[in-house]
């Protein structure tokens, strides 16, 4: 089944009651069973739902997968994986990451004895002098958030299976339409499914997929002990939204191109990072691991203070100042002071995350009315 049969029909089966064609939303907490033990497969809510099942089975099956899993927030499905860990294991992951992934794994997960490494992964090799007997898990995002690193997949993948590491992909900014880190040897796949895959920024919700039937008992178990499971609702929501995700990527991939070449060519721009462009550190990877380049995209701007930059982040008619990213609208964000800011001044700056970056999600209006919104604020 091609991507965008799956987006519509998969994990989906008209209701067996009505005939509905649209999953229902089975807004119930708990469930009758004739005598104890006899519950179809439900029980209560926390644990497991049908519209919910319904979403997971389709996001297994948009990551080539045969487990999907959904949580209340992206966060609450990196919060699980990190409770495969113990006391004294260690971590690999980026030196460019999500600031609230930054601020879990230093704020909470530290707190109990589990060692972070922080490192640039843009070079599969810059790994093995950091592995040892302790490493448990590799955790990467490519592209990055938000200097948009492109990190090889499949290069990382086999340097953990020959070490039996865990290699965990934070999948967001490409979605399953443009990368499926899966087919390319990560054992496990993280989406904030309130960017791309829910689209319409109206749910927050996060999800993990996988193949191997042991983590996922082992995750399934976390995630209905902990209580990190969204409502019916969210489910139905980004149910929705998945059905049209291949469309959307497409526009935001379009959008995104010619925005990327806006910036570029003008005069007020320094740096731009977009991995659709040839000198981008790694485009050949992007190339291979990638079906398109995405719509997100971060540049800074030429002796901008950081006043300047508060200026022009809120001089924008079209585009909208605001966290998130993957909606159907246009948004810039200032990661410094929003998405980053927990990370320290001088590891941020290190990584490129300055005072004049600004990063912006190209969403699917028209061009025309993108472009000169763009050149109005850079005026």
């Amino acid at each position: 089944m091609k991507f965008a049969t799956k987006a519509i029909h998969a994990g989906q089966e008209p209701d067996p009651t009505t005939g509905a064609v649209m999953t229902p939303i089975y807004q119930t907490s708990t469930y009758w069973q004739k005598q104890p033990g006899d519950n179809k497969g439900y029980e209560y809510s926390r644990g497991t739902n049908p519209t919910r099942k319904a979403l997971e089975d389709c996001l297994a099956a948009l990551e080539n997968a045969k487990h999907g899993l959904a949580f209340s927030s992206g966060l609450g499905a990196t919060d699980s994986v990190m409770k495969l860990l113990a006391p004294g294991d260690e971590v690999i992951t980026g030196d460019d990451l999500y600031g609230g992934s930054y601020r879990m794994f230093t704020k909470i997960f530290a707190n109990y004895g589990i060692k972070f490494h922080f490192i640039d992964i843009s070079k599969p090799e810059n790994i093995a002098p950091y592995i040892n007997e302790k490493t448990k898990l590799i955790w990467l995002e490519t592209p990055t958030n938000p200097t948009m690193k492109i990190i090889d997949i499949a290069g990382v993948a086999r340097i953990a299976k020959a070490h039996q590491i865990l290699l965990c992909v934070d999948n967001t900014f490409a979605s399953p339409y443009l990368q499926n880190p899966i087919d390319l040897g990560a054992d496990l796949v993280m989406h904030s499914a309130t960017k791309y895959l829910g689209g319409h920024s109206d749910v927050v919700m996060g999800a993990l997929m996988m193949n191997d039937d042991e983590l996922y008992k082992k995750l399934w178990f976390f995630y209905n002990a902990t209580g990190a499971t969204p409502g019916p609702m969210d489910s139905f929501l980004v149910l929705r939204g998945i059905k049209t995700l291949h469309l959307r990527m497409k526009a935001h991939c379009e959008n995104g191109r010619q925005v990327a070449h806006f910036l570029k060519s003008h005069p007020k721009v320094d740096k731009i990072y977009w991995p659709g462009f040839e000198d981008h550190p790694n485009h050949d990877i992007a190339k291979k691991q990638m079906r398109d380049f995405g719509g997100m995209i971060s540049f800074t701007i030429k002796g901008a203070t950081l006043e300047d930059t508060y200026k022009l982040a809120g001089s924008f008619k079209v585009f909208t100042l605001a966290e998130s990213l993957g909606g159907v609208e246009s948004l810039i964000n200032h990661p410094v002071s929003m998405t980053h800011g927990s990370i320290p001044k001088e590891l941020r700056e290190k990584a490129g995350v300055v005072d004049s970056l600004l990063r912006l999600s190209v969403g699917v209006e028209d061009i025309d009315d993108l472009l000169e919104d763009l050149k109005q604020a850079l005026s």
